[in-house]
């Protein structure tokens, strides 16, 4: 086993993962950021998108989460997020169906949609899509 860090990932509601990893995948506002063990401190905001955990034997997790802060120190990795959902726990029909209710409030010609909201509920609905696209691709 090579070297690990602990990893924390926290939501408003508990705690959905403490344990070690070798390498840490996080979805970054300034694009997807790999964490090694003894990584130089960074605090970063997190856009909605999916975590990966690269454990013992290369085995993965993954987990989506809706944005939040992503506070890394040489031997500990912490993920505040809103939201954190193990991926093989989302609900594929409710994210389907959120993505569905986005793109029709974003086509809405009235005017009267909050254009901001809409991109954001699509962008969270997107990023549930991906994380159990991928999740599903690992299992083969």
């Amino acid at each position: 086993m090579g070297m690990t860090t602990h990893v924390n990932i926290v939501s408003a509601e508990e705690e959905i993962f403490s344990g070690t990893a070798e390498m840490v995948f996080a979805p970054a506002i300034m694009g997807e950021v790999g964490i090694a063990p003894r990584h130089t401190p960074m605090l970063t905001p997190l856009k909605a998108g999916e975590v990966r955990l690269q454990t013992a034997g290369k085995e993965e997790q993954f987990f989506y989460v809706s944005g939040g802060m992503l506070e890394v120190q040489p031997h500990v990795v912490t993920v505040l997020a809103d939201t954190a959902i193990r991926a093989h726990d989302l609900d594929e029909a409710a994210a389907l169906e959120a993505q569905k209710q986005a793109e029709s409030a974003l086509k809405d010609s009235a005017g009267k949609v909050d254009y901001a909201k809409a991109q954001a509920e699509l962008a969270e609905a997107m990023a549930q899509l991906k994380a159990i696209e991928h999740l599903r691709k690992t299992k083969r």
